[in-house]
């Protein structure tokens, strides 16, 4: 068996060589006469005769006639070029985000849907009662229906830093008691205030990838940013005015429960 292959190979090989021109027809007679003055009969029949030597570059059409491949061989491939490909994409960040001027990120912020005011100083007055008021505001592809002093959590917001005063520019819809705004889709003059609390983390993810007789398995976790926005207030609707109950009439009813008993 290992015969018959050498002879299908050395057959494979030769075809492969017989339309390049053997280097004694390129010889003039001239030179062939200078050959065998100079060299050896066996040498020159080496010469003439030995296409291995002649030709080097014919050794492309060799084959390899071995049916099993190292699969942990490709698989070391591929997480090697996974991992290139991660450290250029966290390469290329860093450089956008320090070539960045203020203009392009409160440009950026603009897209995502929010604008920073500047530090919450401690003479600020943010936080207000409750109020039956709530918006509906876009950040990112995320909507979120909100309230005075509600807490929400957003996908990390890049520009903005702890105790950072925002104004949440894409408010989709306003509701109270007694009407209800629609933006077509955005509402120009409204805006919902909010003070970023904390950046944080999300609970882990593991992500595991496989596939079936490839000896390939990986497991990996993810752990997503998150910014905690508080809301302080929201502008653009007429809040109804709060009602508050007479003292005097809480008494009078307790005076007339007394005398029934």
């Amino acid at each position: 068996m290992a015969n018959r292959r050498c002879f299908q190979t050395l057959t494979r090989y030769l075809k492969s060589i017989k339309p390049l021109t053997p280097i004694s027809q390129t010889l003039d007679t001239t030179s062939n006469h200078a050959l065998r003055q100079t060299l050896n009969p066996k040498q020159i029949h080496r010469i003439l005769h030995n296409n291995f030597n002649v030709y080097p570059h014919s050794a492309a059409f060799s084959r390899n006639f071995s049916t099993r491949h190292s699969d942990g061989e490709d698989d070391n491939d591929e997480d090697e070029g996974s991992e290139d490909e991660e450290e250029d994409d966290e390469t290329e960040s860093e450089n956008e985000s320090i070539a960045l001027s203020a203009a392009d990120k409160e440009k950026d912020a603009a897209e995502i849907g929010y604008k920073v005011i500047g530090p919450l100083q401690q003479t600020d007055r943010v936080f207000k009662p409750y109020e039956p008021v709530f918006a509906v505001i876009q950040i990112g592809s995320h909507q979120f229906k909100v309230s005075n002093r509600d807490t929400i959590y957003v996908e990390r917001l890049k520009y903005c830093d702890v105790n950072d005063k925002l104004v949440l520019n894409k408010v989709l819809m306003l509701g109270s008691k007694t009407q209800t705004i629609i933006g077509r889709p955005i509402l120009p003059e409204a805006a919902v205030h909010a003070v970023v609390e904390e950046h944080a983390l999300d609970a882990k993810v593991i992500i595991f990838k496989k596939k079936r007789r490839k000896n390939y398995r990986r497991t990996k976790g993810h752990r997503q940013e998150l910014t905690k926005l508080r809301i302080t207030d929201i502008q653009g609707i007429e809040k109804p005015e709060k009602i508050t109950p007479l003292k005097t009439e809480k008494k009078e009813k307790l005076g007339k429960v007394a005398v029934e008993a």
